[in-house]
């Protein structure tokens, strides 16, 4: 299928992220009229904007499109050096990116995370403190997750929508509490560049963009200097290839079909250990 142009990506993208204002608008406001985070689904199609059904919290590996969309994704922050650098950089390339968070580095560092959700950004839920969720019992997991949901929504008003799992560690029982206790969609990836290994921001550069498919979530970490420096030659490169970026949220809201990609989930371990 031939693949859509960036300049007819760009109002599909605006009118997702439309979409989510509106919706957090009224989620703010208190409306009776607010809708389930994982309600506004926005499909946008040849004969225009029409509503999805509701749907239900999935696991992804990527999404399923047509359209030369990526989500640029940033696992372990924030960083009190390197997410700012990271943030100049997406705000001088007009690009939006999802960041997975740990809930003691929002406490620790809450401007920053501020700065995420002002510049347009997703935040999302990276666990309290980046265990293997696999190997906690019950209340720890419920923990981890929750407080770090509440202490994102508390800085930055804004409650997650989605979690990864630190190392990329899930199973059956992990992968419930999520989706159906929390009420989270769980993001894997698509790529791993397997930048926590730093071999250097030209290698993560050439992984990214080689390995970028449309519907394609894109892992990285701003909590090393060889991701940061590969940011602006990924974006460089990406456009080049007609990709155009959004969040993880919106990229679900353009999927082209309501169900989940049953992929599966990246191998534990493969992105690699938290710098703390």
């Amino acid at each position: 299928m031939k693949l859509l142009s960036p300049v007819l990506v760009v109002p599909a993208l605006c009118v997702a992220a439309c979409a989510q204002e509106r919706s957090d608008v009224a989620l703010r406001s208190g409306s009776s009229s607010a809708l389930h985070p994982h309600s506004p689904s926005i499909s946008v199609t040849s004969e225009g904007v029409a509503p999805r059904p509701p749907r239900v919290p999935a696991q992804y590996n990527s999404v399923n499109m047509s359209r030369p969309i990526v989500a640029l994704t940033f696992d372990d922050g924030p960083h009190p050096e390197l997410t700012p650098r990271l943030l100049d950089i997406l705000r001088q390339n007009g690009v939006r990116a999802t960041f997975y968070v740990i809930g003691r580095n929002v406490e620790t560092y809450p401007d920053i995370a501020r700065r995420i959700v002002a510049e347009g950004h997703e935040i999302a839920n990276h666990s309290w403190s980046h265990p293997a969720l696999t190997s906690l019992s019950a209340g720890r997991l419920n923990s981890e997750i929750a407080n770090t949901s509440e202490v994102i929504q508390r800085v930055t008003g804004r409650r997650p929508t989605n979690m990864r799992p630190p190392y990329g560690a899930i199973n059956d029982r992990v992968r419930a509490s999520m989706l159906r206790e929390h009420g989270l969609d769980v993001i894997m990836w698509s790529v791993d560049p397997l930048d926590w290994k730093r071999p250097g921001a030209e290698v993560v550069r050439r992984r990214l963009v080689d390995g970028a498919t449309p519907g394609g979530i894109l892992l990285a970490h701003d909590i090393h200097p060889g991701t940061i420096e590969a940011v602006p030659g990924t974006i460089q490169d990406l456009k080049a290839k007609g990709y155009g970026f959004a969040t993880v949220s919106q990229l679900l809201a353009l999927q082209e079909r309501s169900v989940a990609q049953a992929q599966p989930p990246a191998a534990a371990g493969d992105e690699g250990p938290a710098v703390q």
